[in-house]
């Protein structure tokens, strides 16, 4: 084989290497920002004003993570449909921000993989939970997605363990980021987040959660 052939497949390996691999990501930053995941301003308002009844059939319904029925209590309640039940207990306030459920804070896993701040899953009045990024700053790299995992991995190659929640694609390597978490998931299921690099198979880091 001639030496014109050797250099041309050495280029393509070379250039298919680096398709693969993108080795500049570990230098760009992508910043992300994202608002505490809440009600809109129209079912706010509708908790604020309706009566200590009903409102405690909306946290009843919220705690019981029976989310559709929540959502469509809040929509009889802003088209003012719902009857207030007299006989049930009434409380002085419902909550109409998120509700820290479970936290954990990020490791780093060896010198090129790891992350800093805290992952924390938090629950809206309406039933619906969230998965939040708060402080976060991490190594950045090829397709990296986010998972609620059934272990705790702490080791590059550890995996992400049987069945694993995939929440999406991390938005960003740096900032508050929201992911919404399906409804009717078993949290108790799973240990911690992890931050993962499906072309290659690696954590890039993992919280693992305790209860709040």
């Amino acid at each position: 084989m001639s030496r014109k052939w050797i250099l041309s497949g050495l280029a393509v390996a070379l250039v298919v290497a680096l398709a693969i691999t993108q080795p500049w990501l570990y230098f760009v930053n992508r910043e992300v920002d994202e608002a505490f995941p809440s009600l809109t301003q129209t079912q706010r308002d509708a908790v604020d004003s309706m009566p200590d009844a009903e409102k405690r059939m909306l946290l009843d319904m919220a705690k019981d993570n029976r989310e559709m029925a929540a959502q469509t209590a809040l929509a009889q309640i802003e088209a003012g449909s719902v009857v207030p039940d007299a006989q049930q207990a009434m409380p002085t306030e419902m909550p109409a921000d998120p509700v820290e459920q479970a936290s954990g804070e990020f490791i780093h896993i060896d010198p090129i993989h790891g992350a800093d701040g805290f992952a924390k899953i938090y629950a809206l009045p309406d039933g619906r939970h969230f998965l939040r990024f708060e402080n976060f700053t991490s190594k950045n790299g090829p397709d990296l997605h986010v998972y609620l995992s059934p272990e705790y991995p702490t080791t590059t190659f550890a995996g992400l363990g049987e069945e694993p929640l995939h929440l999406g694609a991390l938005k960003g390597n740096i900032g508050s980021q929201n992911y919404e978490i399906p409804a009717g998931t078993d949290l108790a299921r799973f240990q911690s987040v992890v931050i993962y690099c499906r072309p290659f198979r690696v954590v890039f880091s993992s919280a693992e959660l305790t209860t709040s």
